[in-house]
Parts: structure tokens; sequence; C-alpha cells
């Protein structure tokens, strides 16, 4: 199974690589927006503020190509900032457009109430909804997984919450609709729970 890694500027690309490669797939580091079509599942990866990940999407025609993808049915999954990109707006670095692929907003952890350290940093257990989606199948509730965040996304849509982690708040760890899925944690670097995610993302195609 050939899978696309998006090389827009601001990945953690050698570690997700290596993850998939583990998994028996083929990633592929696209770093052009038309090696997307020919790829089995898309992953969006990121480290970095929103607003700059944007900017480097719609500069890299980036952004429509996923659109245009996600509109066909192509199965998206992004990582920590990936996940954020995917949301319909974003805070950090001035109000931002998103990609809209899942309704919802990108907000401090202060502004859904946290008072603990940010960024956060570090693992966390999650809490998995009941038949939540295919990609937690497997996962067990207070599972931990690896995070490093200061921000969240908000699905306008509670249902598109699939897990939550407990951090001075409860916040969206794993989002999901349809073909298109995000983690905040990182998979790449949750051990064997987090390559559990990659797999089912691979067999299953998001949500």
């Amino acid at each position: 199974m050939k899978v696309a890694v998006v090389d827009y500027g601001l990945g953690n690309l050698g570690s997700v690589r290596r993850a998939l490669a583990e998994l028996g797939a083929d990633p592929l580091l696209a770093s052009s927006p038309d090696e997307l079509r020919a790829a089995d599942r898309v992953i969006l990866p990121g480290v970095g503020a929103f607003a700059d990940g944007m900017r480097l999407l719609r500069a890299g025609g980036w952004a429509d190509e996923l659109r245009g993808l996600s509109a066909r049915g192509k199965p998206i999954l992004g990582i920590c900032l990936g996940m954020q990109l995917l949301a319909s707006r974003g805070s950090e670095g001035g109000e931002t457009k998103g990609l809209d692929l899942i309704a919802g907003d990108v907000v401090a952890l202060s502004d859904l109430g946290c008072t603990l350290r940010v960024p956060h940093v570090g693992w966390n257990e999650v809490a998995v909804r009941d038949g939540a989606s295919r990609i937690l199948d497997g996962i067990p509730g207070g599972t931990d997984f690896y995070f490093v965040h200061s921000y969240a996304f908000t699905p306008r849509d509670p249902a598109h919450i699939l897990a939550t982690t407990a951090y001075g708040a409860c916040v969206p760890a794993v989002v999901g609709s349809g073909h298109v899925a995000g983690t905040q944690f990182h998979p790449e670097k949750s051990s064997k729970a987090g390559f559990k995610v990659l797999r089912n993302f691979l067999s299953a195609g998001a949500c």
C-alpha cells in the first residue's frame, strides 16, 4: 500500500516514514501535491504554528489538492499540527482559515480551562468513545500516547470527537469524520499503541 506523507515544510517526516515502513506500507515523502493522487492513503504531519502551516499549505498548492482528495473520498490522517490543520480555523499566530475538512476551531489549551503547564508534553491516557471509530479498534480506554501541543482542535459536532485526554481540561485527542481523521498525539512516537492506530488507518482508511 502506497502512503503519501505530505512534505510541506513543517512535518516530522523521518519517524512517520520509518513507522509506516515497519508496518509494511510503501511510504512516499510527497514533495509536490500531484504525488498525492496515486497514493492509497495520505498522512499530513506537522510541528509548529497553525498560521505557518496553512501559509505553507496554500503557497505549495497542498490545500486545494487535499480538499479535492477529501471530496473524492481519499483517506487522510492528520498528526499533531496536521490534525489541527483539518479544522475550519485556528487562532495560533492570528486567526487563520484551515482546510475545513472537519468543521471546528483550534484554540489554546488555556481557552479550554487548562491551568497546567503549556505546552503539554509527555505521555497521557486517552478515553475512547464506545464504538467511536475503526481507527481506534483494539485501543482500550486508559491507553497512553505521546503528546506535544499547546492548542487543541474542538470540533463543532461532538460526534466527531473520537477520544479525549485529560490535561487540566477535557482535550480532544482523536477526531474523525468519514474518511478523514486526526490524532493530537504522535502515533509514530507512541510505541505499540501508536503503531496500532497507524495500522488501523492503513487497513480501515480513517473512520
